[in-house]
C-alpha cells in the first residue's frame, strides 16, 4: 500500500507539469486544441518504442483486436473527454486555479464506485470532500473576483474531465485481463483514442494553422512528464489496489498534490499571482485530508 501511495504522489508531481505548460502555451498564443492533441500524438510513439524494446506489444494489440469497440469507447472517454476539456479550461485561468478545480475528480472517482459493484467508501468520501473544501477555500478569493461567464467556462469543461478520467481508467482496468500491465494499458488507450485526436488536430489546423516550435516543444514535455511518466505512476498505483475500493479512493485522492506542485511551479516559472492569505487555509485542509486519507486502509 505504501508503494502505491508514493507512486500516486509522484504521479501528481509530474502531472502538475500539464497545468503549468498548458498555461504557458496559452500565454504564448498556442491554440488549446493543439495543446490537447499534441500531447497524445507525441505520447504514442514514446510508448510504442518502450513496449517494442520490452517485447510487450503483441499482447496488448491482440487484446485490442478482440474488443476494438470497448477499447475505442473507453479510451476516448478516459483520455479524449478528459484532456480536451481540461486543455480548454486552461485557456481561462491561471495554472493553480485549473489544477485546484480539477480536484473535483477525487469526489467523482469515489461516486463512480457503485458502477463497479462496490459500495461507496464513506470515510474516503468524507476526506475527499475535506480536500475539496480546502481547494475551494484556496481559490475562493479568485472566484469572488471573477465574472460568472469565466467561472462557467472553467467549471463545465472540468466537470466533464473530472468524471471522464476515472471512468475511463476504471473501465479499462476492470476489463483488462490480469496479464496486461499498466504501461500496456496506457499504450492501448493512447492508441485507441487516436481517432478522436486526429479529428481534433484537423479542426485545430482549420482554426489556427500549424502549431509553432514553442508549442511543439512544450507539448513534447507534457507528453513525456504527464502522458508517460505521470500516467504510468498513477495507473500502476491504481492497479495495485484495484480490488479495494477504499484504498483506490485513497490513491485517487493523491491527485490533490497537483494543486501544491502547480501553485509553486506557476508562481516560480510563469509569474502567476499567488492566492490570498485566506486561500492558504485551503492548503492546510488539503494536506490534512491527504494525511488522514492515507491512514484509512480498511
Amino acid at each position: 500500500m505504501r508503494k502505491a501511495l508514493l507512486s500516486g504522489i509522484a504521479g501528481a508531481f509530474f502531472f502538475a507539469f500539464t497545468f503549468i505548460l498548458n498555461r504557458s502555451m496559452d500565454l504564448g498564443g498556442g491554440y488549446w486544441m493543439w495543446s490537447a492533441s499534441l500531447r497524445y500524438l507525441y505520447t504514442l510513439p514514446m510508448l510504442f518504442v518502450l513496449l517494442w524494446k520490452k517485447h510487450q506489444l503483441k499482447d496488448i494489440l491482440e487484446e485490442i483486436r478482440q474488443r476494438p469497440v470497448f477499447w475505442i469507447l473507453w479510451s476516448t472517454v478516459g483520455f479524449g473527454l478528459f484532456y480536451a476539456p481540461l486543455s480548454l479550461a486552461s485557456s481561462y485561468g491561471e495554472s493553480w486555479l485549473i489544477a485546484s478545480t480539477w480536484q473535483i475528480t477525487i469526489v467523482a472517482g469515489v461516486l463512480l464506485t457503485p458502477l463497479f459493484g462496490q459500495k461507496i467508501p464513506l470515510k474516503n468520501l468524507a476526506m475527499s470532500c475535506l480536500i475539496l473544501a480546502g481547494i475551494f477555500i484556496m481559490q475562493g478569493s479568485h472566484w469572488g473576483a471573477s465574472h460568472l461567464s469565466t467561472i462557467v467556462r472553467v467549471l463545465i469543461p472540468i466537470l466533464i474531465a473530472a468524471f471522464s478520467y476515472p471512468l475511463g481508467n476504471r473501465m479499462t482496468m476492470a476489463g483488462c485481463p490480469s496479464h496486461i500491465t499498466a504501461i500496456q494499458r496506457i499504450f492501448g488507450m493512447t492508441l485507441c483514442s487516436m481517432p478522436f485526436w486526429l479529428i481534433c488536430s484537423a479542426f485545430a489546423y482549420s482554426q489556427a494553422g500549424w502549431p509553432d516550435a514553442g508549442q511543439n516543444m512544450q507539448s513534447f514535455l507534457v507528453a513525456l512528464f504527464s502522458g508517460v511518466i505521470a500516467t504510468y505512476l498513477f495507473f500502476r498505483a491504481t492497479d495495485m489496489v484495484k480490488n479495494n475500493p477504499k484504498q483506490l479512493a485513497m490513491i485517487e485522492a493523491t491527485q490533490s498534490g497537483e494543486v501544491i506542485f502547480t501553485l509553486l511551479g506557476g508562481i516560480l516559472l510563469l509569474g502567476d499571482s499567488a492566492p490570498s492569505a485566506l486561500s492558504f487555509l485551503g492548503v492546510a485542509l488539503i494536506v490534512l485530508g491527504m494525511t488522514v486519507n492515507s491512514l484509512i486502509t480498511d
